[in-house]
């Protein structure tokens, strides 16, 4: 596909916008709805292609699911009623389906098989298989289960105790999947919180997990019930526009309906520490999952140390921070996050290497980066590695830039939000 041509901006933005409903969340209301009795209902879910790999699993395993645009009906199968696939499990470019699906197949008493795309292929496996595997599932795979293909034949499950080598909201989800359909129970302790998504709807779909701290437990022979779920804006995407409204001069931003669920707002404290003008309101809380509405406008923003416990609450959000940290004065430390070098690409040394393109002043490191402002960017040609966070990140670079940004693979966008390009063109 032919670069996009991405000019910079001449005026400044103004608008207010609706970001879509949250990929997480949206992943596992499909997945609930589906492994629970009854019918599940979803508004606001997100359509974006990793969600829509999703819904095209759950279609394999038997489960009747209807999507019209943002409106989704699940016709729960209950875990019972999950049938064997005929064909492979595509997960495409979502690491959330692969991971969480491994979780739920490892206690159904029979065969899949799941790949992914190219980039699902080099992501690795074996931090979710290991723990499978000790709790009884019969999971191969290239590489010892590291890489796609995977095979699994499950059941028979025996509940464990796992501590989480690396803080991943993935890893525990898969593990308290498989641990509602094993004996006994299974409890998961991480190093730092992580989004508690997958928490939160176990108790929405009438299951129950307890919290002791950093451990999270759930007792196996569980039986879900099907519910409504109503999905707010996803934080991650709103990101890219609280960033674009605080270093385009002369901005002022309102997002509406975003999530505000406290182990997904790292953003937020960040760009607090940094100085921006972001102000919020929060709905009162109606459902599982907080929300509110946001305003971003110009600001002047200074650099800041990104570290430790943080890092978990903000790993999606990191490309669009360094793009920040460039346009704020002083220098901003980005440490801990050796994560991500196993996300949609090595986001590491791809933001760094396509920055550093546009002229930023930027320094990859093993954990992390470091970024020196306030620097004046250039336009040039850069490209999204197929990654969608990269690709939004660079497009909300060009519009700082002194020339024309050419965005090889911007398509990758669609994985999360297709209609981004739509609603940066209509603040301009």
């Amino acid at each position: 596909m032919e670069a996009k041509k991405l000019q910079p901006i001449s005026s400044s933005l103004h608008g207010t916008i609706s970001v879509p409903g949250d990929k997480s969340i949206s992943h596992r209301a499909v997945m609930f709805g589906s492994i629970a009795g009854g019918v599940t209902t979803v508004e606001n879910f997100l359509p974006g292609e990793d969600c829509l790999s999703t819904i095209a699993c759950f279609r394999k395993l038997g489960v009747t699911i209807r999507q019209d645009g943002t409106r989704v009906t699940v016709n729960g199968a209950g875990l019972e009623g999950l049938q064997e696939p005929d064909g492979i499990l595509d997960v495409g470019n979502s690491g959330t389906t692969i991971r969480l699906m491994m979780g739920i197949l490892a206690g159904r008493p029979f065969h899949s098989v799941l790949i992914g795309d190219h980039s699902i292929g080099k992501r690795p496996m074996t931090r979710v298989t290991n723990p499978l595997k000790s709790m009884g599932a019969s999971i191969s795979g290239r590489k010892g289960a590291e890489f796609t293909p995977l095979s699994i034949t499950g059941g028979n499950l025996e509940g464990i105790e796992y501590k989480l080598p690396v803080a991943s909201a993935q890893v525990k989800s898969a593990i308290l999947l498989a641990g509602i359909q094993a004996k006994g129970d299974t409890t998961v302790v991480e190093p730092e919180k992580t989004r508690d998504h997958t928490e939160r709807m176990i108790r929405m779909f009438g299951g129950e997990v307890r919290t002791d701290g950093n451990a999270i437990t759930v007792h196996g022979g569980q039986t879900l019930t099907g519910t409504h779920v109503n999905v707010p804006g996803d934080i991650s995407s709103a990101a890219f526009f609280l960033a674009a409204g605080a270093i385009v001069r002369d901005s002022r931003i309102e997002l509406k309906n975003v999530g505000l669920n406290p182990t997904r707002t790292g953003i937020i404290d960040v760009l607090c520490e940094m100085g921006a003008d972001l102000s919020i309101k929060e709905y009162e809380e109606s459902s599982s999952e907080p929300a509110g509405d946001m305003v971003i406008q110009t600001s002047d923003l200074k650099g800041t140390i990104i570290e430790g416990e943080l890092i978990p609450r903000l790993i999606d959000e990191i490309p669009i921070i360094a793009l920040l940290a460039t346009q704020a004065e002083g220098k901003t430390i980005i440490k801990d996050a050796a994560e991500l070098k196993v996300k949609e690409t090595n986001r590491i040394d791809t933001v760094v290497n396509e920055l550093a393109k546009l002229g930023a002043r930027i320094e990859a490191t093993e954990d992390g980066m470091v970024i020196h402002g306030k620097t004046s960017l250039h336009g040039g040609t850069v490209s999204s590695h197929g990654d969608h966070r990269i690709g939004m990140m660079l497009a909300v670079a060009s519009l700082i830039t002194s020339d024309t940004t050419h965005l090889e693979n911007s398509e990758a966008v669609a994985v999360s939000y297709p209609s981004f390009f739509d609603h940066l063109n209509s603040l301009k």
